[in-house]
This record gives structure tokens, C-alpha cells and sequence, in this order.
């Protein structure tokens, strides 16, 4: 199979701990860019978190951000947006009131990072974009994630297992992938997608082929083709290597 296009989450899959990209990653990714293979970057990061990455990388394409609220078409110009409904974040936060301040969050609006040390006097004049709760009471954080799947207001999700992260229904990684690739002219089929955590599991499985990363949660495995190295074993170049450089074809990565 030859693959024209591969999506590749960043926290736990592209980064190190040091939240840099390794020499091997850049080296392959430069590769694939080389042979016109389109890299582009899904992350859950707001723009202004991406865009220093995407230049180091010398990405000049597509970004999906915010789990998929926004659409860029290059780092500099905002191809589409989705925003929760005001109405739905003002239940959420009489929600979050009945837990008391023991619970955290943080919201990427279109105004910039919105924590409870900045909270809005008016929840209705913000543009909001994604919502995340976080507790390390993981009986607490179930509790809410059940209630709030409930409600059917959110695409819900996480990027760590001691979060709950929220985004506008039916708006994921997987959409932002599929109107990148109604962008580029490239089929699902054509595509790969890599990540670590819950969040990426809908590109996962709307990519050709779906791969989790060695130290993705369990559900992440479950739901990809193969599962790579883990991310501080530069994975994601060893999935470039093997099943988009590779002369003769792909070859297996070892499980």
C-alpha cells in the first residue's frame, strides 16, 4: 500500500518528555515530505501551542487542532471553525459548581486559555472551542464522564487518563482528518494515523491505517491496525520507516 498522507498526534506520540521532537522523527518526517508523503499534525494543543512545531518541521499544510474544533489550512490561516454552544458551557459549569473546587479545568477558546484563574464573568461573550476536566479521583472523573455523555452535548474524550475532555457533537480528530483530506484530493484510504490516547481513536479508525503508540492507553490499542514503539523510542519514525519509506513495501513492526 502506498500512503500519500499521515496524521500524527503530538503530546505522547510525536514529542519526547521534554516536549521536543526527536532527531529521528524530524530525519523521517523530512524523508516522507521529501518523496511528497503530506505530514501534518492532529493534536488536541490550540494553534498558538503548534505553530513553532509545524515550522520546525518545515510543515507548510494543513493542522487539525483543538481535537478537531479548528481546521487550519497552513499555520498562518484558520480554514474552519466549530464552537460549543454558550448555553451548554453555562450547564457545565453548574455542573462542575456541584463538585466544588477540588475539580479542575481548562478551556482553548478563541480568546486564548480560559483555567479557573481567569474565569469568564460572562460564560455566554466567549467563544469557547474545547473543554477538558481533570481529577486524579478516577471514580469522580467516571462519574462525570457519564453524566456529561448523557446529556448528548459533547464529543467527548481525553488526552490523559485524568482527564475528561469536551468538544462541539460529531467533531473529532477523525472530522478534522476527513475535511483535511477532502483539502488535499486524498481518500481515508490513503491515509495513516498515530496516537496515544482516547482522542485518537477516531482518526484511528477513519485512517487507512490506524496505529497506537507503545505506551498508548489500552482502548487506543484496541482500535488500531498495529501498535509502534512507544514515544521515547520514536515511534513515529519507526512507523514512517517501515510502512511509508520502506522500498519494497511495508514491513511489519514488531507488537
Amino acid at each position: 500500500m502506498s500512503y500519500k498522507l499521515i496524521a500524527v498526534d503530538m503530546d505522547g506520540t510525536l514529542l519526547n518528555k521534554n516536549k521536543d521532537i526527536s532527531e529521528e522523527n524530524i530525519r523521517a518526517i523530512r524523508e516522507a515530505s521529501e518523496l511528497g508523503i503530506k505530514v501534518i499534525l492532529s493534536t488536541g494543543r490550540p494553534i498558538g501551542e503548534v505553530r513553532s512545531y509545524a515550522r520546525k518541521l518545515q510543515l507548510d499544510l494543513p493542522l487539525v487542532v483543538n481535537n478537531g474544533s479548528e481546521i487550519w489550512s497552513n499555520p498562518d490561516k484558520l480554514h474552519q471553525r466549530y464552537e460549543l454552544e454558550p448555553e451548554h458551557m453555562i450547564e457545565m459549569f453548574e455542573l462542575i459548581g456541584k463538585y466544588g473546587e477540588d475539580l479542575n479545568y481548562w478551556a482553548h477558546t478563541v480568546e486564548g486559555l480560559i483555567t479557573r484563574a481567569n474565569h469568564p464573568e460572562d460564560i455566554r461573550k466567549v467563544r469557547w472551542l474545547q473543554f477538558a476536566i481533570q481529577s486524579k479521583d478516577v471514580s469522580r472523573l467516571s462519574e462525570i464522564r457519564q453524566r456529561l455523555d448523557a446529556w448528548r452535548r459533547f464529543e467527548l474524550s481525553n488526552s490523559h487518563i485524568s482527564n475528561v475532555e469536551c468538544n462541539p457533537p460529531g467533531i473529532s480528530k477523525a472530522s478534522g482528518l476527513r475535511e483535511v483530506c477532502a483539502m488535499l484530493g486524498i481518500e481515508a484510504s490513503d491515509t495513516v494515523a498515530i496516537g496515544d490516547s482516547l482522542n485518537d481513536i477516531p482518526m484511528i479508525r477513519f485512517a487507512g491505517l490506524g496505529v497506537a503508540m507503545g505506551n498508548a492507553q489500552e482502548p487506543v490499542k484496541l482500535a488500531a491496525d498495529i501498535v509502534a514503539p512507544s514515544y521515547h523510542e520514536d515511534g513515529v519514525a519507526a512507523v514512517i520507516q517501515k510502512y511509508l519509506l520502506a522500498p519494497s513495501g511495508p514491513a511489519p513492526i514488531d507488537e
